[in-house]
Formats: structure tokens, sequence, C-alpha cells
């Protein structure tokens, strides 16, 4: 593998540079516009944001409470799973950075090429960047949604009480904010699996993230289930 900062450099060539920079670019791109409140264009992300604000509204007189500790429990399980699939994905990604020669074979029939074991190596480097950064966001987020059921507790029962509704926005903040970084490591996870097509060359990486970037964007923007939060069904929908 490359020792100095400068090999790796000159294992890759400037279209594949310039693709490398089209895909940072795409990243914060997508995670601003998905982030950023817009009156005339909210993404799914924002309009849930808006829900959940909804939720702990509910939640300061509903009672029992036992239904949104169950719901925000089912959260925090996911964030666990994705977060230890995640660490296997990137423990095997790093398994194969070590010993890259089957893969690099199977890479140079596809492509019809074949690039040096340090080039190869350094084609992967991206998506365990990516995957980290995911596993990251994951962690973060199980442990935001942690905190939102600390607050929950401390929501008074009595509606009446000043500091319960103050609580409930607090909590209802929290978890938005764990909802935010949830979205981050799923992103993370498609642009890994994209940026994993730079095995086949900068054009296929070119491809593969354009792909990717228009999924991304195409479920917050342009998704059946944003029309539906924009949207409700009537009341006298037709049954199935």
């Amino acid at each position: 593998m490359p020792t100095t900062l400068t090999a790796v450099f000159e294992l890759i060539s400037p279209l594949e540079w310039a693709v490398l920079l089209l895909t940072a670019i795409a990243w914060f791109t997508l995670q601003w516009r998905i982030e950023t409140a817009s009156a005339k264009t909210p993404s799914v992300t924002v309009l849930m944001a808006q829900y959940r604000r909804e939720w702990l509204e509910q939640f300061v007189t509903r009672q029992p409470r036992i239904y949104d500790a169950t719901v925000l429990g089912g959260l925090r399980q996911s964030t666990n799973w994705l977060a230890s699939t995640t660490l296997l994905a990137l423990g095997g990604l790093l398994a194969v950075i070590g010993n890259p020669e089957p893969l690099r074979e199977v890479a140079a029939d596809l492509s019809l090429a074949a690039p040096s074991t340090q080039a190869f190596e350094a084609r992967m480097l991206p998506a365990a960047l990516f995957l980290s950064h995911a596993f990251l966001k994951f962690l973060w987020s199980n442990r935001l949604f942690g905190y939102a059921l600390i607050m929950m507790s401390t929501v008074p029962n009595d509606p009446a009480d000043p500091l319960a509704y103050p609580r409930a926005r607090q909590s209802a903040e929290i978890n938005i904010r764990a909802a935010f970084n949830f979205n981050r490591g799923l992103r993370a996870t498609y642009f890994a699996l994209g940026s994993m097509a730079w095995l086949l060359g900068p054009w296929a990486l070119l491809a593969a993230i354009s792909v990717v970037s228009w999924l991304i964007w195409s479920r917050d923007f342009a998704s059946h289930s944003r029309e539906v939060l924009l949207n409700p069904p009537p009341r006298d929908w037709p049954k199935p």
C-alpha cells in the first residue's frame, strides 16, 4: 500500500479527481437541500420533523404513554441494527483492502483493465470512509433517541403543569436531530454502495453516483410518501 500522501495522489488520475469532487459536491448539496426547510418544496425529512413535533404535543395528554415509549424503542432498535450491519460491512471491506487480489481480478475482467493493487486499494477508500461516517451517524442517532426518551420521561403527567409542553418540545427537537443523523447514515450507506463502482473505472463511478443522487433526491422530493404527507387522503377514502 502507498506509504505517503504523494503516492496516493499519483495513483488517481485527473479525471478520477474530478469525479470524486463531483461526488463530494453531490453529497453536501443533497444534505443541505434535504435538511433545509422550504415552504414551497419541503423534503420528506422536513415534513416528518413537523410530524414529530405534533407527536410530542399529543404525548402530553396521552394516557397511558406506553405507546410512545414503544415507538421510540423501535426507532432505537433500527439504529442498533444498522450500526451493527454497517460495522460488519466496514470490517469486510477493510479485509478486502488487506487482500484485494480476488476482487481485483473480477474488477479487471469487468472493466477490461487491470489496475495495480495499490490503485485498487485506493479505489475502495471512499466506500470505507462513507461506511465509517454511516456507522458514527447511526451510533449518535441511537444515543440521541436515548436522550429523547429520557426527556420524555421528564414530561409531567399533568398537562396544566408549566413544564409539560416545554419539556415535550425539547424532546421533540432532540428526536428530530436523531432522525436527521439517522438519515445521514442512510445517505452515507447509499454513497458507499455507489462509490464501489469506482473499481470499474471513473465513468462507472460517475454513473453510479448519479443514480444514487437521483434515488436520494427522488425519495425526499418526488415520492408517493411525500405526496401523502403533503395531501392527506380524505376521511371517506375508498376501502381496498
